[in-house]
């Protein structure tokens, strides 16, 4: 038995498909498939069902994969104890990250890592929620930047700041004659909202759950984006309002500024965090990144800072 031979049984478990698992293994499929067949017969047992599309996962094979991600995770903090002896920061990190928070952090994020650390490539891609529970646990990614708590056994979360919500009206919008506002002023007929499959909806809808009906209002047309800047200018064009995280005001200009409104006390706020699956062992990496995305958000923002009342909205799965 070998590493590179639990490797290739990791992935054919991952990708359902001994091609793609080649291709993701830069090897063969004859290659692939032989390495499988021999370990199947040291261990005397069948770890895929080949006989169906897309490839099926024995009993026996379910554990037996358990256990290999175990052990490819032990053995990568070798490298990591050799690094952290030596004080090197270096490799590869596949870094998902939700299209919420993209915007805000990761063009800050990736101008100053990569002068911080040159010896580490971040491989950055936007994912939903559910997509990077699924691509966590399958390890397709090492890491992620998402809205927490996903209450998930396997994934371990890392919470970094806690971002509030506001809102974002048109002008002479009657809400705009208030210093603050309540989850009461959201008209929820008239708000402009993500499409489903983001976790920031269904935090939206969390914080309004008592106005929920009103979404049933006819309206004259529907529109829902997969965009926060888009919700934004929809507002400017269509009226009505939107609510947002606080990091999409860091641009705003003076007149944009004057239609944002805070929530009254306790303010909902999202927990934003770092999460990696149970097996990730580059613990140096994930602190530097850690270190680099807090000092992209304002102070007031970190985990670190607890003197203000807040309404920790929960991140709802998806």
């Amino acid at each position: 038995m070998t590493i590179t031979q639990l490797e290739y049984v990791v992935a054919v478990a991952t990708y359902k498909s001994f091609v793609a698992a080649a291709e993701k293994r830069f090897v063969t499929q004859p290659t692939l498939s032989m390495q499988i067949q021999k370990l199947e017969e040291e261990l005397g047992v069948k770890l895929f069902d080949r006989n169906k599309h897309p490839i099926a996962v024995t009993v026996m094979g379910d554990a037996i994969v358990e256990q290999a991600r175990i052990i490819i995770a032990e053995c990568s903090k070798v490298t990591e104890l050799i690094q952290m002896q030596q004080n090197i920061l270096g490799g590869t990190l596949r870094f998902a990250v939700i299209p919420t928070v993209a915007p805000y952090i990761i063009p800050g994020l990736l101008e100053h890592y990569s002068t911080a650390f040159p010896d580490v490539r971040l491989d950055v891609m936007e994912m939903e929620t559910h997509q990077i529970i699924a691509a966590l646990k399958n390890n397709e990614i090492d890491i992620a930047l998402v809205s927490t708590p996903l209450e998930e056994s396997k994934i371990k979360e890392y919470p970094l700041f806690y971002e509030p919500f506001i809102t974002y009206f048109a002008p002479k919008e009657p809400a705009l004659k208030k210093r603050t506002i309540s989850a009461s002023d959201v008209e929820l007929d008239r708000i402009w909202l993500l499409n489903e499959g983001h976790c920031m909806r269904n935090q939206i809808l969390e914080l309004c759950s008592d106005q929920i009906k009103k979404l049933q209002v006819k309206k004259p047309y529907r529109y829902e984006s997969s965009n926060v800047e888009t919700l934004r200018k929809m507002v400017d064009k269509n009226g009505g309002m939107t609510v947002l995280p606080e990091l999409a005001t860091v641009e705003f200009n003076e007149d944009e500024m004057e239609r944002v409104r805070y929530f009254e006390n306790p303010e909902p706020v999202r927990e934003i965090s770092l999460v990696t699956n149970a097996h990730f062992v580059k613990i140096s990496i994930l602190e530097s990144l850690m270190d680099e995305i807090l000092k992209l958000v304002p102070e007031k923002m970190r985990v670190q800072n607890k003197k203000r009342k807040v309404l920790r909205i929960q991140s709802a799965k998806l």
